[in-house]
């Protein structure tokens, strides 16, 4: 397992300490596994002030479709052929078609009734069953032996910064016979390294983590977190490796419930840095894909200016798709780790 980082250096002249010479180091990073580079940019605390949270949620449930007195009038609902009854629901909470969808069984799920639920108090119970919903749908696709049901994905866009439209807490739903780009090339490098190497990356890839405890985070159930080495998100991502399984159809209850406590940990470290948006993905090979690991993404998302609501996402990142980090996830790890202890 090889982490490559070249350190590089900038130089400049400070205009605010009488044009003395200043060194900003960064780094260019390799991904061990896709060989994609991100570059770590590191020039400030990672702090920032939130927003008035109260006025940016204050109105916005008096037309939001998914709350309890509109989602059943104004959502879509499934063709006959697909869910008989049009929707699914596990308690108050209820899953039917994406009006903008990504795919041919592209669905929304809501977390539940309630509009809008501060990061630090979105209860894991919540989140877990927001996933048995997603995968009561997949499981339904399998039994009817969808050609389309291969790839089962849940995407969570977290307030507006992540991309998400709507506050109320919502997952993206969809199953696929086409892997997004970043997942089909991690599946296509996994089964390399398995060729080459005769053992699995994610496997091999935990277990060096554990060793140099630069980016582990600990253990959950049998889940297991780390930073990511060479990350997509401006403050880091995180990952989380189950091991022995491919898919999101093999995931147990107690997997889920994991992986919702997990994600209650991260939200909580993140929110002390003054974060409140992020984005966070299913990675699902195939049932026979032995050579993937299910894995899950959690990325925090900023505005680099918050107040003109610049984006975290610029030129680099979208035309060149090269990622910038805006601290070494070492030192991002160490303010999550706390949680995990």
């Amino acid at each position: 397992m090889k982490f490559e980082a070249i350190a590089r250096e900038a130089v400049h002249l400070d205009p605010n300490d009488n044009l003395a010479r200043r060194s900003i180091p960064n780094e260019i990073r390799r991904d061990p596994l896709t060989g994609r580079t991100a570059r770590i940019c590191h020039f400030r605390d990672l702090i920032w002030k939130k927003p008035d949270l109260d006025q940016l949620v204050a109105g916005t449930e008096s037309w939001c479709p998914f709350c309890p007195d509109k989602v059943f009038k104004v959502t879509p609902c499934f063709p006959e052929e697909i869910i008989p009854e049009g929707r699914m629901t596990l308690g108050e909470k209820v899953l039917f078609p994406n009006i903008a969808p990504y795919d041919r069984l592209s669905a929304v799920a809501t977390l539940g009734d309630r509009h809008y639920i501060p990061m630090t108090e979105i209860e894991p119970g919540r989140i877990a069953d927001g996933f048995r919903l997603a995968i009561k749908y997949f499981r339904h696709l399998e039994d009817m032996q969808h050609p389309e049901s291969v790839y089962h994905l849940i995407s969570w866009n977290y307030m507006p910064a992540s991309g998400s439209s709507i506050l109320h807490p919502h997952y993206q739903v969809f199953a696929s016979a086409f892997a997004p780009n970043f997942l089909r090339e991690k599946l296509e490098a996994a089964w390399d390294y398995a060729e080459k190497h005769g053992s699995n990356y994610w496997d091999d890839l935990v277990t060096a983590e554990k060793a140099t405890a630069k980016r582990y985070l600990g253990k959950i159930g049998r889940t297991q977190w780390l930073t990511v080495f060479a990350p997509l998100g401006a403050v880091g991502d995180v990952t989380a490796v189950v091991p022995n399984i491919s898919s999101t159809l093999q995931l147990t209850d107690q997997d889920l419930d994991d992986l919702a406590l997990g994600l209650t940990k991260l939200m909580a470290a993140y929110d002390r840095m003054g974060i409140y948006n992020f984005n966070m993905s299913f990675f699902s090979g195939a049932v026979e894909d032995k050579h993937a690991r299910f894995h899950l993404v959690f990325s925090p998302r900023i505005y680099f200016n918050p107040s003109i609501g610049t984006p975290d996402v610029a030129a680099l990142g979208r035309l060149f798709g090269e990622s910038v980090c805006m601290g070494f996830p070492e030192e991002i790890n160490a303010k999550l780790k706390v949680e995990f202890e």
